[in-house]
């Protein structure tokens, strides 16, 4: 395997689906024993400094007991965004881009893998933090392209489609995250 510049990982990031933020952030400010550092309408951040997590709670009320939205890595730069990019594709694993998108309140640079079990994992950057509410969650200006077939691209992304690599039928990408962030209003 050829030796590939250090990542800087800044944290672990988990989000989960919840039924009720605001019964969930009660929860977690007692779990962890800090305010959130962001809440908007379905949407609350906690920035955990010990451990190191960055969880996000996504109201997606009637889903049952907890579920798992995606979980991701928190980088540093968009360069480290990129060599974890790299460093998946090199791997085999097929890729799908998200630059300069605005995402839980933030534009960030991301790229994004499924597991075999379809669970997404993301390796972000947040470029500018803490936006005020919009209508335009989980959209980006910039094309989106998948890694696996490169004349794809998509604007103004809905749910984002790529292949699994066990079938050939193409599927969505966290189709409930952005149907609560496109259809957001703060």
């Amino acid at each position: 395997m050829e030796s590939q510049a250090e990542i800087a990982a800044l944290k672990a990031h988990l989000a989960l689906y919840v039924n009720s933020v605001a019964r969930s952030v009660d929860f977690y400010r007692k779990l962890f024993g800090i305010e959130p550092s962001k809440v908007r309408t379905g949407y609350a951040k906690f920035d955990v400094h010990d451990p190191p997590l960055n969880l996000t709670l996504n109201e997606a009320p009637n889903l049952g007991s907890g579920a798992i939205s995606h979980l991701g890595i928190q980088v540093a730069t968009t360069d480290d965004v990129l060599r974890m990019k790299m460093r998946w594709e090199n791997s085999g694993l097929l890729t799908k881009d998200e630059m300069k998108t605005n995402c839980c309140y933030a534009i960030q640079d991301k790229t994004w893998v499924r597991d075999p079990d379809g669970n997404e994992w993301e390796a972000f950057v947040v470029l500018q933090d803490n936006l005020r509410a919009s209508t335009s969650c989980c959209v980006t200006d910039a094309p989106v392209t998948i890694a696996a077939s490169p004349a794809v691209s998509v604007r103004k992304a809905k749910a984002i489609t790529i292949p699994r690599e066990d079938e050939k039928q193409k599927e969505s990408f966290d189709p409930v995250h952005r149907e609560l962030c496109t259809q957001s209003d703060g």
